[in-house]
């Protein structure tokens, strides 16, 4: 019997449930997949919790890689037995098999893991949109990049790093600031015991950055916006500590800024931009230019704990539940 994990109502981790479901068979357009693994992001808890909304009852994640069992009517692009990734709605990832549409499936080369897929598949098109698509960087540009430890951070830093592009990071603790140093990060700011925008400008001599990526949100954007260069661009990207709030003058006291809330779903939803970004980030990955590291793995049915431990932040770099 497949099992998954669902919530019938908002609110802390201890909502998820780990129940049996009916699969069934794929529909026009649809597959049954049999998940290998499972990605766990931040993003999960925004469903959970209800800051993204869902209708409930509901299922949860985004991510997931493993093997097509049965294809639907119409179904060309993907066939029974291929490994795939994917990543985007509709919620229920976190289940051991279920079906869903095809079309935002992504065919695996050899050289990536089920495993590894998981671990990157968001990660790595979030990178790859916002040092590929958001603002025309350059090498010898300079950056700062929030929860430069992170999964999104460590895939960031290693691929501006190939771009010649400099990051600085905002890390936590020691032990982040050492990963994110071995991943490509060239300066590191502990953002809850320094200044932020003080060192952004010792580091840039005065000057501030052209970009500074923030994921982290009401905690972060001020010394971000702060951080910044005239007519420079603050990309809000993820609310970690919630959604920040952003007074329309304070972008003109701070130089004319702009400001961007993207979203992944947006940069790939055409099969074309998206195959484009997944070409990227697989080449770079199956050439251990860029290496995806699991620092955490889970049962699927511990998604509880799983949980706690995201918003602990007891975790870097990726995590992933293994089926």
């Amino acid at each position: 019997m497949a099992h998954a994990i669902h919530f019938h109502e908002s609110g802390g981790p201890d909502v998820m449930r780990w129940e049996e479901v009916d699969v069934g068979d794929p529909g026009p357009g649809e597959v049954r997949i049999r998940h290998v693994a499972v990605g766990l992001n931040f993003a999960d808890t925004y469903f959970r919790t209800g800051l993204y909304p869902a209708a409930l009852p509901a299922g949860l994640g985004v991510e997931a890689s493993g093997v097509i069992e049965a294809v639907g009517e119409g179904v060309t692009h993907v066939a029974e037995g291929d490994r795939v990734t994917y990543t985007g709605s509709p919620l229920g990832a976190y289940s051991t098999e279920r079906v869903m549409p095809a079309d935002s499936l992504i065919r695996l080369p050899e050289e990536i893991t089920c495993e590894t897929a998981a671990a990157m598949t968001m990660r790595g098109l979030t990178s790859a949109y916002l040092l590929r698509r958001i603002s025309p960087l350059k090498a010898g540009d300079t950056v700062l990049l929030h929860a430069a430890a992170g999964g999104v951070g460590l895939i960031f830093s290693q691929w501006a790093k190939l771009l010649g592009i400099t990051v600085i990071g905002t890390v936590s603790s020691d032990e982040k600031a050492e990963i994110a140093r071995a991943h490509g990060c060239e300066h590191i700011v502990y953002y809850r015991r320094e200044d932020v925008a003080e060192r952004v400008r010792e580091l840039t001599d005065g000057k501030g950055v052209p970009v500074v990526f923030d994921s982290i949100g009401k905690d972060t954007v001020a010394g971000s916006m702060a951080s910044l260069q005239r007519r420079g661009l603050l990309v809000c990207f993820g609310t970690a500590s919630g959604v920040p709030p952003l007074d329309a003058m304070q972008l003109a006291v701070h130089g004319s800024l702009f400001v961007t809330r993207p979203a992944l779903a947006d940069y790939i939803a055409e099969p074309a931009a998206r195959d484009a970004l997944a070409g990227e980030l697989f080449g770079h990955v199956a050439s251990g230019r860029i290496k995806i590291e699991i620092n955490q793995r889970y049962a699927l049915k511990d998604a509880q704990q799983a949980h706690r431990d995201l918003e602990a932040g007891r975790t870097t770099g990726s995590s992933i539940f293994v089926l």
